[in-house]
């Protein structure tokens, strides 16, 4: 009785972890009004209006559509991190999508740190920032001939503060469309 009572339980417990299982829709992602769940809220905070819909085609133009979850460009990280973290793997998720769906599409992954550290680790981390931005891209679909990586390290801080805010608004990848 008790094998009985564990197998079910890792039978549930598996069945709880299936990643084709959406909440609000079906396995594949479409939800019973028949969208495709692309609407999403402004992503990591950028990119709109709090509680305005983004839209997420992936047509061409939707490149230069700023009602489009594509016009948020920028992959913040915590300290010392190269890992895309929260609402920004969604973002780059979109981004991936929209390159393998636009074979001609190019983009630069700029990869930039905070002022603290050494010169060298910093060249390094925001290489890894930018690195792991890409291999999330691919895993969409996008080439690799599609996407080039640059790192900056410290050198382009995107604020010049020596403070918290200041720091966490450096810690970032920069998507550069071609």
């Amino acid at each position: 009785m008790k094998n009985y009572l564990l197998i079910l339980l890792m039978a549930v417990t598996l069945a709880a972890c299936d990643p084709n299982v959406k909440p609000d829709g079906d396995a594949d992602g479409s939800a019973a009004d028949g969208s495709t769940g692309a609407q999403v809220g402004a992503v990591g905070g950028e990119g709109g209006a709090a509680g305005q819909a983004l839209s997420a085609s992936y047509e061409a133009s939707a490149i230069n559509d700023a009602n489009s979850v594509l016009a948020a460009r920028v992959i913040y990280f915590d300290f010392d991190s190269s890992k895309v973290v929260g609402d920004f793997v969604e973002l780059v998720k979109h981004h991936g999508r929209y390159l393998s769906a636009n074979a001609s599409a190019s983009i630069r992954l700029e990869g930039h740190t905070d002022e603290r550290g050494t010169r060298e680790y910093n060249v390094a981390l925001a290489d890894r920032r930018a690195q792991s931005v890409k291999r999330l891209l691919m895993f969409q679909g996008a080439s690799s001939d599609q996407i080039t990586v640059i790192s900056y390290g410290e050198e382009k801080p995107a604020s010049l503060g020596h403070d918290e805010e200041s720091w966490s608004l450096n810690r970032r990848a920069e998507l550069v469309y071609q």
